[in-house]
């Protein structure tokens, strides 16, 4: 029966958040009295959350449990998987278990929020085996647009499951070896439970191009742009974009800068550990640049996505202090736009363009996920009985089922979840069996879960149709109006030039204080009501606005 697990060795896989959206990628395991946490990641604010920096999951689950948790194991170094560490870790002091290059961008991380004596971090090397609590988790190479990228195999008592991370299949990486396609085969021989596989590219078919195409793709473009500065934006963490990029400008003799503060921490990270090869000298200060023409430099930036503090972004809108944007340089977007960001890159190419800047936005980049072949070859390899598409809004997850029952496996054995759902799993039967919270906690400047709906739905309001302040003052014995009322308008109208419509808003609140007054109401909180509700429908009538009203009564 697919709903019950009667068997006593079950295992529950409880996604916290990156299911139904791309990001804040969280997933507990509990067998036993056992947690083991999967990535702890973040999302970024949509359009509606005005104000907001970051969106973190809800751990109250994970802090319910607190005892159970054995720690946190981490499959790359990338937002979407180990942005909410520093905030969750406050709460969850648990070790957290990463390979080399991401245990060195979660160290940089904590540093900045002063975690990094109060948190344990292990290195884990690829084949290696560590057990927390009743199970065992192993490292497994695969290829990503991030070094040292992992899958990872969870051995628990109820069975072996495989979680991908990330992933594509990359037969001629940049860096390293490709994916561990034998493990996978052998792993299936020997049976699996269940497969977290992603789900990013699933609408793709196909395979994915190797990250070494792009590499050739600049070779060609810094040979047709001999004579003009070149500008690449893309991602930070892309380290082997970066080397392409370095590896580039050393073939045609230029200096590289490199811009952004995200950038620079993480080229300086890389290469620190090995993950960038720089050629000597390559390397100059942004300053310098100035020093070298046009055609000897080429500068690696942040922005890509049109994000307006960005580097890129305050070049093309000529707030960079230290680089102007000239007619005649080159400037490359390394990136695919993710989906709600094009409307700022095609911003930040206009002003660009405007600048007469050449920009190069296309066949510059490739995907770090795998398409529908590479998805379709690791069920192959695994060949596990429980199916468990991640990390994708609710559209991926269900052509990701779609394509996985095209491979033979039992439609019942394919679980699409949402985030909070316990799916509970044995070798006789699998299902969702409880629900627990999974939020979305707002992170504003330093404040963390203060701003919810409600202060939400203000701002909205605020923003679309602006403030009214009613000021009045009001005699506390005899409630007989002493001053005002005063009338203050900011983003409704500019009012020195309605200052009829304000008089007449003026009268509104003197009728609305003469009716509480015939009425005997003195009651501070019914006059603010009343004075609130005429002014309504007032503003209605007149303009077809529903600013926010905020009565002030001064007792005097």
């Amino acid at each position: 029966m697919k709903n019950s697990t009667d068997c006593d060795k079950a295992v529950k896989i409880i996604p916290l958040g990156g299911l139904e959206q791309i990001g804040m990628n969280i997933t507990a395991f509990e067998c036993e009295d056992s947690i083991i946490v999967v990535d702890c990641g973040l999302s970024f604010p949509d359009d509606d959350m005005l104000g907001i920096d970051l969106v973190i999951p809800d751990v109250t689950y994970l802090k319910n449990n607190l005892e159970k948790i054995k720690g946190i194991v981490i499959t790359h170094a990338h937002e979407d998987h180990i942005g909410s560490l520093p905030y969750i870790l406050k709460d969850i002091n648990v070790p957290v278990y990463a390979t080399k290059l991401t245990c060195a961008v979660i160290e940089n991380k904590l540093k900045e929020h002063g975690l990094t004596d109060k948190t344990k971090r292990k290195v884990c090397k690829y084949g290696q085996t560590i057990t927390l609590g009743c199970f065992r988790v192993e490292f497994i190479r695969t290829n990503h647009s991030i070094a040292d990228s992992a899958a990872l195999a969870i051995y628990s008592p109820a069975g072996t499951i495989v979680h991908t991370g990330d992933f594509k299949i990359d037969f001629t990486p940049v860096f390293g070896e490709p994916i561990d396609l034998q493990r996978f085969g052998e792993l299936g021989k020997k049976g699996v439970l269940a497969m977290l596989c992603d789900s990013t590219n699933i609408f793709r078919p196909g395979f994915t191009m190797s990250e070494k195409t792009v590499g050739k793709t600049f070779d060609s473009i810094f040979e047709e742009n001999t004579k003009s500065r070149i500008i690449v934006a893309t991602f930070a963490s892309n380290v082997d974009r970066v080397q392409q990029i370095i590896n580039s400008a050393h073939k045609y003799g230029r200096k590289v800068a490199i811009e952004g503060r995200s950038m620079v921490n993480i080229v300086t990270i890389a290469t620190d550990l090995g993950y960038i090869h720089l050629p000597d000298n390559i390397l100059i200060d942004l300053e310098s640049m100035k020093d070298y023409p046009d055609e000897k430099v080429v500068l690696i930036t942040t922005g890509s996505q049109g994000e307006a503090m960005a580097a890129l972004s305050r070049m093309a809108s000529s707030l960079h202090k230290k680089v102007t944007i000239k007619p005649g340089d080159t400037v490359i977007f390394s990136s695919s736009p993710i989906p709600g960001n094009e409307k700022p890159i095609s911003k930040v190419i206009n002003e660009l363009s405007m600048k007469g800047a050449n920009v190069i936005y296309q066949d510059a980049h490739v995907s770090g996920h795998a398409c529908q072949e590479e998805i379709k070859l690791l069920y192959t390899l695994v060949k596990p009985k429980y199916a468990i598409p991640v990390h994708g809004e609710y559209r991926h997850l269900i052509k990701h089922a779609e394509i996985v029952e095209s491979l033979g496996i039992d439609k019942d054995n394919i679980f699409v979840l949402s985030s909070g759902d316990v799916l509970e799993l044995s070798e006789e039967a699998g299902g969702v069996t409880d629900h627990v919270t999974a939020a979305s906690v707002l992170v504003d400047g330093l404040g963390v879960g203060d701003v919810g709906n409600i202060v939400l739905r203000d701002r909205q309001i605020l923003s679309e149709n602006g403030l009214i302040v009613v000021v009045v003052a009001i005699e506390k014995g005899t409630g007989m109006v002493v001053s005002g009322p005063d009338i203050v308008s900011r983003g409704f109208v500019y009012v020195r030039e309605a200052e009829s419509l304000m008089d007449e808003a003026i009268e509104v609140v003197w009728s609305a204080l003469d009716r509480c007054y015939e009425n005997n109401i003195t009651d501070w909180g019914k006059i603010k009501m009343g004075i609130k509700d005429e002014l309504n429908e007032y503003f209605w009538k007149k303009m077809k606005r529903n600013p926010m009203i905020l009565p002030i009564i001064v007792g005097v």
